[in-house]
């Protein structure tokens, strides 16, 4: 009974705030004619109550349901497209073409594998020569800041403190296929043609080495950790599905048989909510598992035309997949209808697509991005009504071979076939 009570007087009280508001900002006939509705007593004074309370109230809805803070780049995990119930979304997230070259690092061969660590705050990447390198994104930013006359007045402990690149890790024989963050702790894993999986414990400066190591019978071509970072998916050259213990190291694979891939695995993604995941293979199918009892629960056959898959990630509520394939097309699949709901058209125009790249959201999931083979430009449209937004020349001499976007803000990293990998950054608008 005292909530109802409670409601009722709260709903006085708002009515009474909504005529004292409108006093106070000059629509008396509006603020007269409501007042007379709700029988307002005693009458009410202009104020601006009601709209410091609206904004301290957006404040906290804000906090409870994760929502991007209003004027904000930086999202907070929970929002982002969802179909169900969007209809006209305003998108406040600049496009792929406001961003701009901010750091370039280069590798002895071609640079073919990226990552995001999930707070935002570091990316690695990979190459064929078999190095290593976390880099560190806040210091690209000083760097991209910074004048090159005050660069050069640095001393070489400066030099040292302030360089973006913070490890450089060797263990591996052979080209560095994959990469993927602990989310919670200061590890990376790496996968390798060499057959291995490496876990780097990068909080020490000094580590160069792997504390440990995972033989595998095929070269390892994608690897995602578990949410919770207990686990790690492993995709090789073989179709077979591996999963492994991050503790243990002991290896699981699923019961049937007829539930793996037909060809060599392209990628693999845990959803954020740990309840599926998600695998691609150059036999031309993307695979939906369930994540506790490993079986395949959908099978999206020629999900790319009969073309090899070449990536496949979720949205943030696991609703959704975006895949990319070598049909040059990133499609948006909805799990729950088990459809495909939008094409994303207009890449591969020019040329067909040789090598694997990335479909992939930016951190609000309001663009879709895809790397263009043929013109080393970036492809960018709305994820919700897939039109086309002007594209990004990424400034490489080779194709691009890895995409990855920050999940926390407007930052980007490619890597490519000319060794070098570039770091991308929207800078907040000063005008």
């Amino acid at each position: 009974m005292g909530s109802e009570h409670d409601e009722v007087k709260q709903r006085d009280l708002m009515y009474r705030l909504m005529i004292s508001q409108l006093f106070y900002d000059g629509h008396q006939k509006l603020a007269v004619s409501l007042s007379t509705l709700v029988k307002a007593h005693p009458a009410c004074p202009p104020s601006d109550r009601l709209f410091k309370v609206l904004k301290y109230g957006l404040e906290i809805e804000e906090e409870i349901h994760g929502k991007e803070l209003i004027g904000s780049e930086n999202v907070a995990p929970g929002s982002g497209i969802d179909l169900e119930y969007e209809t006209d979304v305003q998108t406040i997230s600049p496009e792929a073409a406001l961003y701009e070259t901010c750091y370039v690092t280069a590798h002895k061969g071609p640079c073919r594998a990226g990552a995001f660590h999930s707070g935002g705050k570091l990316i690695a990447t990979g190459s064929e020569d078999s190095s290593i390198k976390i880099l560190d994104v806040e210091r690209m930013l000083a760097k991209s800041a910074t004048p090159a006359e005050i660069i050069a007045m640095e001393t070489p402990q400066q030099a040292m403190e302030n360089h973006p690149v913070i490890r450089t890790l060797y263990d591996h024989n052979d080209e560095v296929t994959c990469l993927d963050f602990h989310p919670n702790h200061q590890i990376l894993a790496s996968g390798s043609k060499d057959y291995s999986i490496k876990f780097f414990e990068y909080s020490k400066p000094s580590v160069k080495k792997a504390y440990k190591s995972i033989q595998e019978a095929s070269e390892v071509r994608c690897l995602s950790f578990h949410p919770s970072g207990e686990y790690i998916l492993c995709g090789t050259k073989h179709p077979t599905l591996r999963l492994y213990d991050v503790n243990t190291f002991q290896c699981f694979v699923g019961r049937h048989p007829s539930h793996q891939h037909e060809g060599p695995l392209t990628a693999v993604k845990w959803c954020p909510n740990a309840n599926l995941f998600v695998t691609s293979s150059k036999d031309g199918d993307i695979k939906i598992w369930d994540g506790v009892s490993n079986l395949c629960i959908n099978t999206f056959k020629k999900a790319h035309d009969g073309n090899e898959v070449c990536s496949v990630t979720f949205s943030r509520n696991s609703k959704y997949v975006v895949s990319s394939g070598k049909d040059s097309l990133v499609k948006l699949w909805e799990l729950s209808t088990n459809r495909c709901l939008i094409v994303y058209t207009g890449a591969g125009a020019t040329g067909k697509q040789q090598h694997r790249t990335q479909g992939v959201f930016n951190h609000t999931e309001d663009y879709v991005l895809f790397p263009d083979e043929a013109t080393t430009s970036l492809c960018c449209w709305d994820s919700r009504n897939a039109e086309r937004q002007r594209l990004l020349s990424l400034g490489h001499n080779g194709a691009v071979r890895y995409i990855a976007h920050s999940p926390t803000g407007p930052a980007f990293i490619t890597c490519s076939e000319d060794f070098r990998a570039r770091f991308w950054y929207r800078k907040a608008d000063t005008d």
